[in-house]
């Protein structure tokens, strides 16, 4: 009888490293599929960004091809994003600017 217990209790023993590996594992697997989860929907939030008029910057215009720039676009130095002014002035404003140069 004390045997029995005994090679139970050395058999419970045995197996509970691998009874909780699993459960961290599952654990693991669980939060990796939530973040993966999240980051896709912040992605998809990101791509469908809504302009209203309004919130525009007052030297922002749309150009057929490109899509909406702001600043100066003859200027050598503008990045031609709807984000970024140019490298030297991100910020702006683009009138003004010491740092012009025209495009050759």
């Amino acid at each position: 009888m004390l045997k029995t217990i005994l090679l139970c209790l050395i058999f419970i023993i045995g197996l509970t490293p691998a009874i909780v590996s699993l459960g961290w594992l599952w654990i693991h697997q669980r939060s990796k599929e939530r973040a993966q989860a999240r980051l896709r929907d912040s992605m998809q939030t990101s791509t469908i960004r809504v302009v209203s008029r309004n919130h525009l910057p007052p030297d922002q215009y749309y150009l057929e091809g490109v899509g909406y720039l702001i600043g100066d676009i003859s200027c050598q130095f503008n990045a031609r994003s709807a984000y970024i002014r140019c490298a030297v002035n991100p910020s702006g404003p683009c009138q003004n600017c010491p740092h012009y140069q025209p495009k050759d």
